[in-house]
């Protein structure tokens, strides 16, 4: 199985849905996911029809962590040279799943099952998650002597507060839907999948409604203000408001609300 077909797309209505497709393996993170992975959301930020992602998969599980199968011949060796390596393939797996925080379009993760490892990894990277009553978490790193490397550790505190990351991740204790709810990991629970995939879809046309390059502004300054301080970020949207406006999409805004009618942004 290659790259592609790891994963499946369908669009519609400037939403793209990206399939986690390997069910029989319980949607497990291989080479070919993070390949596929780092392409897939490359052409989403640079396909204009596409306002919003939505991430979801097959099978019982979202994604059951790393394919130790596979990727577990990365920690065997020993020596300078082999550190070296290993140090150069994280960076590259790291850099694999921070191309979801990094594409300009929003990025939900609808997530049922099992979310485990570096599945946890993968849904902070993105800008909303919301879960079915059956969904199970755990950064389960500490319970197999590994430690988290692809970005929960960086992430989640910035999500749930230090008090349940730490409990979280230095226990690595599997927590359900309702807990990921109440701690704030997600942001809507639903009763099932039928039910997930269609609230997804609903606030993912919520947000392809608005002005995209307005809706990309903000996800940007969001993350610029989180890995630079209030100031920095102040002084970054003045400069980017003062790049940007007005705007086609302004001016249609504010037609529309005259006209006391729903406005249609263009992106420009």
């Amino acid at each position: 199985m290659n790259e592609k077909e790891v994963f499946k797309v369908d669009k519609e209505d400037f939403i793209a849905w990206l399939t986690l497709n390997r069910p029989e393996k319980r949607n497990t993170m291989n080479q070919a996911f993070f390949k596929g992975l780092r392409q897939h959301f490359q052409e989403f930020d640079q396909d204009e029809d596409v306002r919003v992602v939505i991430i979801k998969a097959e099978g019982k599980s979202f994604t059951a962590g790393i394919d130790f199968v596979e990727l577990g011949s990365l920690i065997q060796g020993e020596g300078a040279r082999f550190r070296e390596n290993l140090a150069r393939e994280i960076r590259h797996l790291q850099d694999c799943i921070s191309v979801i925080e990094k594409c300009r379009k929003p990025v939900i993760a609808a997530v049922h099952g099992h979310c485990i490892g570096g599945g946890v990894d993968l849904i902070t990277a993105c800008d909303i998650r919301l879960a079915s009553q059956d969904a199970i978490f755990s950064i389960r790193e500490t319970r197999v002597a590994i430690v988290a490397d692809l970005g929960t550790l960086q992430r989640l505190p910035f999500i749930i507060g230090h008090g349940w990351f730490r409990e979280l991740a230095l226990t690595g204790r599997d927590f359900t839907a309702e807990e990921a709810y109440r701690m704030g990991l997600v942001t809507r629970l639903c009763e099932n999948q039928e039910a997930l995939y269609a609230q997804a879809r609903e606030l993912a046309q919520e947000i392809a409604s608005c002005s995209p390059l307005t809706v990309q502004g903000v996800k940007e300054v969001i993350l610029y203000s989180r890995d630079h301080g209030v100031y920095p970020g102040l002084h970054y949207v003045a400069q980017k408001n003062a790049a940007i406006l007005p705007s086609k999409d302004l001016m249609e805004a504010f037609q529309a609300f005259i006209e006391k009618r729903a406005p249609k942004f263009v992106g420009d």
